[in-house]
């Protein structure tokens, strides 16, 4: 089916013109008027068809494409009704190849050899997966090879020269270059830098370049076919599609005749098309093919191990290969140059490091077991464990020359801490926060504001963490020259949870010396709250090798892990890919993000960090669940028992400490992370009291 696509590319040369590639949404505006629209951009000249399969989180497309994504999955549509569209559209006469375009989760959820399959069998001719780079795709690769299926490469402008070699290798059609940095939609000029890109690639590789990423008229497309051998329309025809939709006009026709006048070609007939069969011809080859990459790894552009056992890597759009290999390499000399060591240290007096190990007397006694101590980061600066990321990022941001700062935020600690060493800096700073937790944390988002940073409220998905980091991920590939993403949690792609790792991990370092120092003891169990991992992953790593200590990680049982509503990643979910890393996701079986509920922002995401994944797996950390409820009765009991107000985060440890406690002998000691003060939840505790509080016997009703 490869052989397709380099026909396709190979008769448009034939014929001195640029092939034209045409990407719609599957499903979009419903399943069965993409079928029309497939063999309606047939007859406006396609050369090739991209078939964007949805996903919940497109976090490369612009707008117009996720739009498309949200109105697709209202139908319900999935993988196995794209497959339906292709075998339809084929028996009507539907000759080009088709190409499936889109994210690698439901990818892995339908399952890699099944698709790879059942795509030959349908007739799609290969694969674009956006978040899939040549050196997390070995496995996929070699299953498209053994079908003769083709998986196209992208090149971005912030491809470098040493890279596009190994790109150009795993090609065996075409390879996609990206015009611009950003997201996809369509602008109102092309990049004027694109000739000199086409003639780096072209240094390094004869293979077909198509280019994508803002054409939309007849003079881009004249502009783009210049220099390459394909142009690719997506967003564009997305909104000729939309307008013609909301207009009440037929949007086949209106596709067909766009097509038809932005490539310059007459209308194709269906018996024409007919006669110019899309599968394998064996006479037709090219540069593109010849060496392919077969049965061997490709060469790892990071320099450190980017997994952790089976979990995390880096599965991001080209766009960002070389930033984060960047980021690696500045970490990597940055951990190991004393004078940014003594740089970091000397702000613990701002920090207010070391956090106190202090024992909870009254909660212990309560509990009438072992003993329960504080690590008390709710007393740092910004009321929480957030900053010591925030600082030890903005060093290596500024290391890099980076001068503006973007960052996702749940609860909106993180958001406070970014823009606090932001105005500390002096850098621009920008927080992507979801709308709905812009309004649990009103009074985070006008501390934001008051320091200097611009919020941004985030509208799609459920508006909560997961669609606020989707949106600063976006405005990430757009300004990655300029911009560090200050990541505020341990997930991400590498080398994001490694570097959140290391600056978090003063918590567990500190608590382990503060312990021995007091009783010369290490502790018999640490406890933290997980929603991403970061105050967790710092608390337990000092300890993963200290084989007598447990380490419990506690996730948000929101309203019961027997409903849809909780955010318990760990205990509820499976693996998959979402923002860049391999971890546990709560998706369907589809491979669709499900929306998630906590009762703490903090902790409402739909993933974890890979190495909370890999501890889980390998049976060294346990993870349990704390119910809202649950939660309430613990920032009840620190409240009322130590005049200590918690985070709603930081309660759902605290509950099972006291549970945890209430079951051990008093000789023993316990180390909970209380990772933040509830002074931001004031409004939020009041709001649900009138639900939860009958339930646990509280009442603060005047």
């Amino acid at each position: 089916m490869s052989a397709g696509l380099r026909k396709a590319f190979a008769t448009a040369k034939a014929e001195n013109r640029p092939a034209f590639v045409t990407f719609i949404t599957a499903g979009y505006p419903d399943p069965k008027t993409s079928v029309e629209i497939l063999l309606a951009v047939q007859r406006g000249g396609a050369d090739v068809i991209e078939l964007g399969i949805p996903f919940t989180d497109p976090l490369a497309d612009g707008p117009t494409i996720q739009f498309a994504n949200t109105e697709s999955l209202k139908h319900d549509t999935d993988i196995t009704m794209c497959l339906q569209m292709v075998r339809d559209a084929r028996a009507r006469g539907l000759t080009a190849p088709v190409v499936f375009m889109g994210y690698y989760n439901p990818v892995l959820a339908y399952g890699e050899e099944n698709l790879v399959r059942d795509c030959k069998e349908a007739g799609v001719n290969g694969y674009i997966l956006v978040d899939l780079p040549p050196e997390e795709s070995h496995n996929f690769r070699s299953i498209c090879l053994r079908y003769e299926m083709s998986f196209v490469p992208l090149v971005a402008p912030s491809t470098v020269d040493s890279r596009i070699p190994m790109l150009a290798e795993v090609a065996d059609s075409w390879i996609y270059v990206v015009s611009r940095l950003g997201v996809t939609g369509a602008k109102s000029e092309v990049n004027e830098q694109l000739p000199e890109l086409m003639a780096r690639i072209k240094k390094h590789t004869d293979v077909p370049l198509a280019v994508g990423f803002g054409v939309s008229t007849r003079e881009h497309f004249e502009q783009v076919g210049a220099h390459s051998d394909g142009v690719v329309i997506g967003s564009r025809l997305i909104t000729v599609i939309r307008e013609a939709v909301e207009a009440g006009n037929d949007p086949i026709q209106v596709v067909e005749q766009y097509c038809s006048e932005v490539c310059g070609r007459k209308p194709v007939t269906p018996a024409l098309a007919a006669a110019e069969p899309q599968g394998s011809d064996p006479e037709v080859s090219d540069v593109a093919g010849k060496g392919v990459i077969v049965g061997k790894e490709l060469k790892s552009f990071y320099e450190l191990t980017t997994r952790f056992g089976d979990f995390g890597g880096a599965y991001v759009p080209e766009i960002l290969v070389d930033c984060l290999t960047q980021l690696e390499r500045c970490f990597i000399d940055a951990i190991n140059d004393p004078v940014f060591n003594a740089e970091f240290e000397s702000y613990y007096d701002y920090i207010g490091r070391p956090s106190r190990l202090q024992l909870a007397d009254r909660l212990t006694e309560d509990a009438g077991g072992a003993r329960i101590w504080l690590k008390r980061e709710d007393m740092n600066h910004t009321g929480a464990h957030k900053i010591n990321n925030a600082v030890g990022q903005i060093l290596l941001a500024k290391r890099l020359g980076k001068k503006r700062i973007i960052a996702e935020t749940g609860a909106g600690q993180h958001g406070v801490a970014t823009a606090t060493v932001c105005a500390k800096f002096g850098m621009e700073c920008v927080v992507y926060m979801g709308e709905e937790d812009c309004r649990r944390q009103a009074l985070n988002v006008f501390r934001m504001r008051m320091l200097g940073a611009t919020v941004v409220p985030v509208g799609s998905g459920s508006r909560t963490l997961k669609d606020a980091i989707n949106e600063a991920m976006r405005d990430w590939v757009t300004n990655v020259s300029t911009t560090h993403y200050l990541v505020g949690s341990a997930i991400g792609p590498h080398p994001f949870p490694m570097i959140v790792r290391h600056f978090q991990s003063v918590i567990g370092n500190e608590a382990k010396k503060q312990l021995t120092d007091k009783l010369g003891k290490l502790p018999d169990a640490v406890i933290a709250c997980v929603g991403g991992g970061s105050n967790a992953i710092g608390m337990f790593h000092p300890f993963v090798e200290d084989k007598s200590v447990r380490i419990i990680g506690v996730e948000a049982g929101g309203s019961g892990v027997n409903t849809a509503l909780h955010s318990a990643t760990l205990t509820k979910g499976t693996p998959g890919v979402l923002h860049g890393t391999r971890t546990y996701l709560l998706q369907d079986d589809k491979g669709q993000i499900i929306e998630t509920h906590s009762v703490s922002a903090g902790l409402d995401y739909p993933g974890v960090g890979p190495e909370h994944a890999f501890l889980k797996d390998s049976g060294r950390a346990e993870y349990r669940v704390a119910d809202d409820a649950q939660a309430l009765i613990g920032f009840r009991k620190l409240t009322q028992l130590e005049g200590i107000i918690p985070a709603l985060e930081s309660s759902h440890a605290l509950y099972h400490a006291i549970e945890e406690a209430a079951k051990l002998p008093k000789d023993q000691d316990i180390v909970v992370c209380l990772s933040g003060r509830g002074d931001k939840d004031m409004h939020t505790v009041a709001e649900v009291l009138p639900d939860i509080g009958p339930k646990i016997g509280w009442d603060l009703r005047f």
